[in-house]
């Protein structure tokens, strides 16, 4: 499938974001105990953490964000995201918040065995990077350090679906025993192969080509044929690894990020900015072996058992250095008013504490809860030191400002500069990517 062309540009239409990272907190982070705080709310509502003062008079955070407090002046938190789905599940949640559309009935009647379907809407970062001139060396839309959900629950959303194979992110491989280590699977030569022998093969496999020309007429067969050509060139690129080589980077800056695999994920993801990408999207990893029996979850952010101590002995203190750190090495390097920083998940946690899977109360754990979710921008024209919007006094559900996923999607099209939604589709026929949603205009 192939896009429209995009409408003159008019004067103050050009978005300032040259590239944007995408943060997915993967389980649901719990809005009410990081960013939406409610220290007046009953105990069995607000839970035992304090609110602090950040470097914004407008913003607040956990106790346990204390490095992202000096950063804050840099945040907008949207406290109004109301992401309801019909499955209160992490399908629909990540569908809903990397596409901006809501989930279709398949999702409820299917469950976890709803498995990505190649008429789904595409995620946010493969519109950017089909929208995008190409990229010289690297894709345009690159995801690490995991395929989320990949191979039980492979996640909808995350692909560019019916945009085309074209448009699917770049997977790149971390490893959380070696955190400085990254591969694409997809492009590991085979034991023995050298890249004068791989341009061999593929010289080969252009003679044999020519002799079915008329194949080639087709469009499946063009995007395969677009699909071996990137790939070439990429396996015979040697800035495609030397974009991922966080080793390059000074030890006292790794050991900033913490040296784990979202860590490393985020500093490679600023690596892949300077080198001119234009979407990151960063999926969390979690630590199932250490954190599976303390939080009842995958080891992520899905903390339906021990949240409070999941939270501040783990998850919190992770995230905050490795946050903190992009945020203050892009300002350093110039880069954060042209980088769109955008933090998100599939869902909030329910506020009301205690879930049955864990015990109740008395498993101080916290359910799903898609109704209600804080999103976290930064850079890219984003006015930092704000807070917008609001929940009602149990952060269950947005009062003030309610925004969708689909506002948030539009924003960021908004800041990287993409007004023409218009696609159209393998007969021809032009079709919008996303109809719903509004930019948040005050954000800027």
């Amino acid at each position: 499938m192939a896009f429209g062309q995009p409408p003159a540009a008019r004067a103050g239409q050009a978005g300032r974001a040259k590239s944007t990272i995408l943060f997915f907190l993967s389980g649901g982070a719990s809005h009410i105990d990081m960013w939406d705080m409610k220290p007046d709310a009953p105990a069995e509502y607000r839970g035992p953490f304090q609110p602090i003062e950040t470097s914004a008079a407008g913003v607040r955070l956990c106790e346990h964000l204390p490095l992202l407090a000096k950063q804050s002046h840099h945040l907008a938190l949207v406290n109004s995201v109301g992401g309801t789905v019909s499955t209160n599940d992490h399908h629909a949640g990540y569908y809903y918040n990397l596409t901006g559309h809501v989930p279709d009935p398949t999702f409820l009647s299917q469950g976890n065995n709803r498995t990505p379907y190649p008429d789904d809407w595409p995620c946010m970062g493969a519109v950017v990077g089909a929208k995008r001139p190409p990229h010289p060396q690297l894709p345009n839309f690159i995801t690490l350090p995991q395929k989320e959900g990949a191979p039980a629950f492979t996640r909808p959303g995350q692909f560019a679906a019916r945009l085309g194979l074209e448009f699917d992110p770049l997977y790149v491989e971390g490893d959380s025993k070696q955190p400085l280590k990254f591969q694409v699977p997809a492009l590991v030569l085979q034991e023995g192969t050298t890249a004068a022998s791989l341009t061999q093969r593929h010289a080969l496999l252009r003679e044999l080509g020519a002799v079915r020309r008329n194949f080639d007429s087709f469009a499946a067969s063009r995007t395969w044929n677009a699909q071996q050509q990137r790939a070439l060139s990429l396996l015979l690129s040697s800035s495609t690894t030397e974009a991922f080589d966080v080793a390059q980077e000074p030890q006292s800056l790794r050991e900033r990020y913490g040296e784990t695999v979202n860590g490393m994920s985020l500093l490679a993801a600023r690596r892949l900015v300077e080198a001119g990408v234009p979407f990151i999207t960063v999926f969390w990893r979690g630590d199932e072996a250490r954190l599976n029996k303390k939080c009842a979850s995958g080891g992520g952010w899905d903390t339906h058992g021990n949240n409070f101590n999941c939270l501040k002995e783990d998850l919190l203190p992770e995230f905050d250095r490795a946050f903190s750190a992009l945020i203050e090495d892009l300002a350093n390097r110039g880069l954060l008013d042209q980088t769109l920083l955008l933090v998100t998940s599939e869902m909030g946690r329910k506020p009301k504490i205690g879930d049955p899977r864990s015990g109740g109360a008395s498993g101080a754990g916290r359910d799903h809860w898609t109704h209600c979710l804080t999103d976290v921008l930064a850079g890219g024209g984003i006015r930092g030191g704000q807070t917008y919007g609001s929940s009602d006094r149990f952060a269950e559900y947005p009062a003030n400002k309610p925004v969708t996923p689909a506002d948030i999607t539009k924003t960021v099209y908004h800041a990287m500069g993409i007004h023409n939604l218009e696609a159209v589709d393998n007969q021809n026929r032009p079709y919008n990517l996303l109809d719903e949603g509004t930019a948040i205009g005050e954000l800027s």
